[in-house]
């Protein structure tokens, strides 16, 4: 893959995870938990292929093999970024619609 595809690659990728995501708390909101935890499942799908593309020029600079930093690739972790903060958060807040849900059903909200 060439320098661009690379970057596009990553910003596509982590920008799908960060959606799904989102769309993962809006079921856990409507209490439609299985499929939230699917959506989850999906983003981890594409979070894992944007860190997959992170992990290996890592891997490559640790070898020696230097990336070229512009804009593009600063963008592009930026996004890689907020993704995992993305997912890491609906992930937590999922465990805590459940929980609001649960207590809601238990009668004692």
């Amino acid at each position: 893959m060439s320098s661009e595809e690379i970057i596009f690659t990553i910003i596509t990728e982590a920008g799908n995870a960060k959606g799904i995501a989102f769309e993962a708390l809006g079921l856990a909101r409507e209490g439609r938990f299985e499929e939230a935890e699917a959506k989850l499942k999906e983003c981890n799908q594409f979070f894992h292929k944007a860190h997959d593309i992170q992990t290996e020029l890592i891997t490559k600079e640790a070898q020696g093999e230097k990336t070229e930093v512009g804009i593009l690739m600063v963008h592009a972790q930026d996004h890689l970024a907020t993704a995992t903060l993305t997912k890491d958060l609906v992930t937590e807040m999922i465990k805590m619609q459940k929980e609001i849900h649960d207590l809601r059903k238990a009668g004692d909200c």
